[in-house]
C-alpha cells in the first residue's frame, strides 16, 4: 500500500513540475511574440522617416506581420499535432528570430515589409502551440490559470519592449530594436533539450487516425458554430488590442507630448494592469467559469477605452491606462483554454493556431489601419473610443459557445 501511494506521489509530482515547465517554456515562446510586436510600434516613426512613408502606409506593417502569422498559424498548427508541439514550436521560434533579426538590416520599405511578413509566420505558432501544450499539461481544475500563464508571457515581452525601447532607440536608433531577434534562436534551443512533449498529446497520436486537418475544424454543424465563435472573439481581441497598443505610444508622444521616456513608461503601465487582468481572468474563469468571465472583461474593456479616451492629464492617463490594459487584454489567456476545451487532442494545436491567427489577422491587421485613418480626421482619442462598439459585439458571440468549466480534454 505504501509503494503504491508512493508511486502516485511522485507521478502527480513529477506531472506537475512537468505543468510548471512546460507553462514557463510556452510562456517564453509568447513572450518574445510580445517582444516583437511592441517593438514595431516603437519603431514606426523611425521606420516612417528613414522610409519617407506616411503612417497608414507604416501601420500596414502589422498588417504583413499578422498576414504571416495567419499562414503560420495555418502551417505549423498542422505540424505540432502531426510531429509534436515542442518539435514543432522551436522550429518556428527559430524561424521567427532569424527574420526579426533580418528586419534590423532592411535597405528599403518592399525588403521591411517582407523581413515582417516572414518574422509572422514563425509568430503564427507560439501562441497556438503554447496554449495547446500548457492545456494538456494543468488539471481540468486550474485549466484557465495555466493558460492565462501563457497569456502573461505575450505582456512580460511586451513590458520589456517597453522599458528598453528608449535606451536601445537613442543608442542604436530603430534598427537596433529588431537586432535583439538573435535572442529567440537561443531560447528556442534550450525549450528543445529541456522541454519533452505533453503526455496527453503522446498518447493521443498513437491512436489519431487524423492530425491537425483545417477541415476537420468545421467537419460538423456544431464544430462550424465553435469555429466562427472562436474566429469573431478572436477577432475583437485582437482589433482592440493592436488599435491601441500599435498606435498608443505615437500618440502619447505627438499628441499629448509625453517625452520618448515618458511614453515608455505610460505605456509600461498599461501593460502591467493588462498583466493584473491576465491573471484575474484566469482565478475567475476557473472559478465562475468561462462566460460569466469573459462577459465581466468584455464590459469592463468596452467602458474603459471610452473613459481613456477622454483623459488628457498625465496622471490621469497612467491610472486610466492601467485599467483599460487590464479589461482589454485581461482575456488573452481565455482563448487558450476555450479552444483547448472545444476541440480534441488530435486537432487542438491546428485549431489554436489556425482560428486564434485568423481572428488576430482581421482583427489585428484591421484594428491599426483602422485607427490611424480614423484619427487622421478625428484624432486618436476619437478614434480610441469607438473601439468600444466592438466588445458588444464578443459578449453576443459568447452566448454561442457552451460553458465546460472543469472539463477534461478529450
Amino acid at each position: 500500500m505504501f509503494m503504491a501511494d508512493k508511486e502516485t506521489v511522485d507521478k502527480a509530482s513529477g506531472m506537475k513540475h512537468y505543468a510548471g515547465l512546460a507553462v514557463f517554456s510556452s510562456a517564453v515562446g509568447h513572450a518574445l511574440d510580445g517582444l516583437d510586436l511592441m517593438i514595431l510600434g516603437f519603431a514606426m516613426s523611425g521606420i516612417m522617416a528613414s522610409f519617407n512613408i506616411d503612417k497608414t502606409t507604416a501601420s500596414t506593417l502589422t498588417t504583413i506581420t499578422l498576414a504571416g502569422a495567419f499562414l503560420g498559424g495555418l502551417v505549423f498548427g498542422r505540424l505540432a499535432d502531426k510531429y509534436g508541439r515542442i518539435r514543432v514550436l522551436t522550429y518556428s521560434v527559430i524561424f521567427f528570430g532569424v527574420f526579426t533579426l533580418f528586419s534590423a538590416f532592411a535597405l528599403n520599405f518592399f525588403l521591411m515589409a517582407l523581413f515582417r511578413f516572414l518574422a509572422g509566420v514563425g509568430i503564427g505558432a507560439e501562441f497556438g502551440i503554447g496554449m495547446a501544450i500548457a492545456a494538456e499539461a494543468s488539471s481540468p481544475a486550474n485549466r484557465a490559470k495555466t493558460t492565462s500563464g501563457v497569456g502573461l508571457g505575450f505582456q512580460v515581452g511586451v513590458l520589456l519592449a517597453s522599458l528598453l525601447s528608449a535606451p536601445i532607440l537613442t543608442a542604436f536608433g530603430w534598427r537596433g530594436l529588431f537586432a535583439i531577434g538573435i535572442v529567440p534562436a537561443i531560447v528556442a534551443i534550450l525549450i528543445r533539450v529541456f522541454v519533452p512533449e505533453p503526455p496527453l498529446y503522446l498518447k493521443h497520436r498513437q491512436t489519431a487516425k487524423e492530425h491537425g486537418s483545417i477541415r476537420q475544424l468545421f467537419s460538423t454543424p456544431e464544430r462550424v458554430r465553435f469555429s466562427i465563435a472562436i474566429i469573431i472573439l478572436c477577432t475583437v481581441q485582437n482589433c482592440g488590442y493592436f488599435g491601441i497598443m500599435t498606435w498608443l505610444p505615437s500618440y502619447l508622444n505627438t499628441e499629448l507630448n509625453l517625452s520618448l521616456t515618458s511614453t515608455g513608461i505610460w505605456t509600461a503601465v498599461t501593460v502591467l494592469g493588462m498583466m493584473l487582468g491576465i491573471s484575474v481572468f484566469g482565478f475567475l474563469a476557473d472559478h465562475l467559469g468561462r462566460r460569466p468571465a469573459f462577459w465581466i472583461f468584455q464590459i469592463g474593456a468596452a467602458i474603459m477605452v471610452v473613459i481613456y479616451s477622454q483623459l488628457k492629464d498625465p496622471n490621469t492617463l497612467l491610472i486610466g491606462g492601467f485599467f483599460m490594459g487590464m479589461f482589454a487584454n485581461g482575456m488573452i489567456g481565455g482563448y487558450g483554454a476555450l479552444i483547448s476545451e472545444l476541440f480534441p487532442t488530435e486537432l487542438r494545436a491546428t485549431a489554436q493556431t489556425a482560428l486564434y491567427n485568423t481572428g488576430r489577422f482581421i482583427g489585428g491587421g484591421l484594428g491599426p489601419v483602422a485607427i490611424a485613418a480614423i484619427a487622421t480626421g478625428h484624432g486618436f482619442g476619437f478614434a480610441l473610443a469607438t473601439i468600444a462598439s466592438i466588445y458588444i459585439i464578443a459578449f453576443i458571440t459568447m452566448f454561442f459557445i457552451p460553458e465546460k468549466k472543469g472539463a477534461v480534454l478529450e
